[in-house]
């Protein structure tokens, strides 16, 4: 049985799951999807093109699936999802996509503070934490499990490898690979994300491997090019040299340094 506060908007052509709590005057439009067991809070909008699955917990004043901020929209049908028991904080704003991909997506699992915004066509992976005021350009991708600081930008297009710990505060404006740690200005390599990866099961010896495949690129005296061959060549069948590797061949802003 839902649970909807008599103040609340709702369009009767939404699609809502069961167990669903929608607080004081919240709007939801009517090309919506929202899951089983889903908090949507206070004042709360959600606007055509959201598909929100089950216990997901929108907070007050957050803003979902808004038309993109991109002179080229020019209202196509697109989408904003929101995966399975992610957090949107109040004053989140998550725009939905343009007609290059028609769709931003958030993962599961996920944690979006207050104020951060996602922008159109974007990509945030599973089990991701957005603090504080980030501010995510459009076609940006962030992977799984990365963390990312307090008002932080990230520029259209970058993306951000899987298990990456980016510092508050500093720019991204090219592509930070994967189980890296990033801080200073500009945004530089500052060794593994150490405290991330232990915490979340990699060995000793894994995290020796990918420490010895980034002192390749980032520690030794070889141009990016030549780093990649050491790496082919040292660690030939290799889970995250490959990885690494196939991060770097798709990068299209460049590699921090």
């Amino acid at each position: 049985m839902n649970e909807i506060h008599p103040t609340a908007i709702i369009d009767p052509k939404a699609r809502l799951g069961d167990g669903i709590t929608i607080g004081p005057y919240a709007v939801i439009a009517a090309d919506v999807e929202i899951g089983d067991n889903t908090k949507i809070g206070p004042h709360a909008v959600i606007y055509d093109g959201a598909r929100i699955g089950s216990n997901v917990t929108i907070y007050q004043s957050a803003s979902i699936s808004h038309v993109p901020q991109d002179l080229k929209y020019a209202g196509e049908e697109s989408h904003c999802t929101i995966g399975n028991g992610s957090t949107i904080h109040e004053f989140v704003t998550l725009h939905r996509g343009t007609v290059e991909t028609r769709l931003t997506s958030i993962g599961e699992n996920c944690l979006l503070m207050a104020y951060s915004h996602v922008a159109h066509d974007c990509r945030v992976g599973n089990n991701v934490i957005l603090a504080n005021g980030v501010q995510i350009g459009g076609h940006a991708t962030i992977e799984d499990y990365t963390i990312i600081g307090g008002m932080t930008p990230v520029h259209q297009f970058c993306k951000i490898g899987k298990h990456c710990m980016i510092g508050g505060g500093f720019r991204v404006v090219q592509d930070v690979p994967p189980y890296i740690l990033a801080g200073h200005e500009p945004l530089k390599y500052e060794g593994l994300n150490l405290i991330g990866l232990r915490r979340r099961g990699f060995s000793n010896e894994e995290i020796m491997r990918i420490k010895k495949i980034y002192e390749l690129i980032y520690q030794s005296h070889l141009n990016l090019t030549q780093a990649k061959e050491q790496i082919n060549q040292r660690f030939a069948g290799d889970q995250y040299a490959g990885e690494i590797l196939d991060f770097i061949s798709k990068s299209t802003r460049g590699l921090i340094r």
